[in-house]
């Protein structure tokens, strides 16, 4: 509309500019003639009859071709805040496809799930809004509408629905670098495989979950240093398939600790008061019981800690001494990773333990300011 105004605004200046003295004056007397029907006749007679007479005997003088510059300059003005704000909904529209700002988000999740974890980190640390439903993780009544029924599940704009961590996390961050693909695009890049593990469980995996769908040229970009792809997709998969399965045994190892857990499981889950009641008590006892299976089906030692310690300090071993972060000055998704499987144990025996007895604390220290502070928006 505005585009429009201004080219009508040039066109007159034009047509001022190149047309002779005489019908200009005849022109601009129709003009001032018909002000009254756009409301501005009253204007003009608040100077007293002689004001039209003396500005039409200033167009005769030249005046008009002044108006005309006068029109010309303002369909100019128009033109440049037209085109000026064109440009900045553009930027702005592809600051938000890039940055994934655009994308109404809602995380299903247990907040004491080191998956859910994974999966707040990744989104805390670029800085990109989410809203959070709790659910019950016995009756699970919020995910009832999913044949997905573990967490995390991502719902994105209310209709597309990512599961799985890693492939959340790596959809996503596909997404925010590859500005060619939409997100169901990128999500049909992880195909869901049903398979019967060896205790005769269905169970469901996803090709290519710790891949990120980019170009060559992307690729050169977010990973320049040789190996570092392979680096992250390596301890990425190790936090899911050896770092998690210490949690359970290390903060349920005592019966002690088992309670403890569970009572800060109740106050941070959703659950009801009876239902807290029994989660506390008797979830701590299966747990507890739990625990030991997993310890054998893990092979883990008789004091699990020590499983724990050495996981963390091979952690610390490879980033070095000369790396902040596994990803260098800015943690990559790996980093976000271990410190979400971590973090669910702050608040317990086992988190203290960990962090007196192995060298990750300055490292968790760093990452809790990045996650916090949103550093990855930047």
């Amino acid at each position: 509309m505005a585009a429009a105004c201004s080219r009508t605004l040039c066109k007159v200046a034009r047509s001022f500019l190149e047309t002779p003295a005489a019908a200009r004056t005849g022109t601009v007397s129709f003009l001032l003639g018909n002000v009254g029907a756009h409301g501005f006749r009253r204007g003009l007679s608040t100077g007293g009859p002689g004001l039209r007479s003396r500005l039409v005997s200033s167009v005769r003088a030249g005046g008009g071709r002044v108006l005309g510059c006068a029109f010309l300059l303002g369909g100019g003005l128009g033109l440049y805040q037209t085109l000026k704000l064109s440009v900045q909904q553009h930027l702005a529209e592809e600051d938000k496809k890039v940055s994934g700002d655009g994308l109404k988000m809602t995380l299903y999740q247990y907040k004491t799930c080191p998956f859910c974890s994974k999966v707040r980190a990744f989104l805390d640390y670029y800085g990109l809004p989410y809203d959070i439903v709790e659910v019950n993780p016995v009756m699970r009544k919020e995910i009832k509408w999913s044949a997905y029924r573990k967490v995390p599940i991502l719902m994105v704009d209310g209709e597309l629905q990512l599961n799985d961590s890693s492939v959340i996390i790596s959809s996503l961050r596909t997404l925010m670098i590859n500005k060619e693909k939409s997100l169901s695009d990128v999500i049909h890049c992880y195909p869901e495989m049903k398979s019967v593990n060896d205790r005769g469980k269905e169970v469901t995996e996803y090709n290519n979950k710790y891949w990120l769908m980019l170009s060559e040229a992307q690729t050169a970009a977010v990973y320049p240093a040789k190996g570092m792809q392979k680096e992250e997709m390596k301890w990425r998969q190790w936090a899911d398939d050896w770092l998690v399965h210490l949690i359970s045994p290390n903060v349920y190892r005592t019966t002690g600790e088992a309670l403890a857990s569970f009572d800060y499981i109740v106050r941070e889950g959703k659950f009801g008061t009876v239902e807290g009641f029994f989660a506390k008590y008797v979830g701590a006892a299966a747990m507890f019981v739990i625990s030991k299976r997993l310890k054998n089906r893990h092979n883990l030692q008789d004091d699990v800690r020590q499983d724990l310690y050495k996981a963390v300090n091979d952690w610390m071993a490879a980033i070095g001494k000369n790396r902040k972060f596994m990803g260098g000055d800015q943690p990559n998704l790996a980093d976000l990773a271990v410190f979400g499987v971590l973090r669910v144990m702050e608040g317990l025996q086992a988190f203290d333990d960990m962090m007196a007895n192995t060298k990750v604390k300055p490292w968790y220290m760093r990452m809790e300011r990045a996650t916090l502070n949103h550093e990855g928006r930047s």
